[in-house]
């Protein structure tokens, strides 16, 4: 006789429990609203290991708690610059699939750009479109920073 597998229930993570990774998703968070102004927050979702012994596996969901992709690297909250890079990833993930469409788009360009890294572990959005006067692709703005750019950078409709 089989049994039946209840799979994990997810749950919200609450402030304060993962600092690192709430500290980034607050920047992650500023680039959604001055972006896409009509979606609420990302929030943490936390998902009960299969295994008894192993941690939990924390996901950056949609406010209605859908996410898609990979969890966070439990290795990425040793750092700010290593949370935000993690975080950035996954809200990216998360955001495109559910809403389908690039996000966040370079104004300049309309493409996606991604999240990039400096030398001095600073993260950036990146965009590769080409530039006539400053080289074949550029960074837009740090990331958590597109507030600070206004209006100009909103995500078209």
């Amino acid at each position: 006789m089989c049994a039946l597998f209840e799979p994990p229930e997810p749950r919200r993570v609450s402030p304060g429990e993962y600092l690192v990774w709430d500290q980034a998703l607050a920047l992650l968070n500023r680039d959604l609203a001055v972006t896409l102004p009509q979606l609420e927050p990302l929030q943490l979702l936390a998902l009960p290991s299969y295994a008894a012994d192993e941690p939990e596996d924390v996901y950056v969901a949609m406010a209605n708690g859908e996410w898609h992709g990979n969890c966070l690297d439990p290795n990425s909250q040793d750092s700010l610059a290593s949370a935000l890079a993690s975080v950035a990833d996954a809200a990216q993930e998360t955001v495109m699939e559910l809403v389908w469409q690039a996000w966040p788009l370079c104004p300049e360009h309309g493409l996606g750009m991604h999240p990039r890294e400096d030398a001095q572990e600073r993260l950036f959005w990146w965009c590769a479109g080409e530039r006539l006067r400053h080289g074949p692709a550029h960074i837009h703005a740090a990331v958590g920073a597109l507030d600070a750019l206004g209006a100009s950078i909103r995500t078209r409709s």
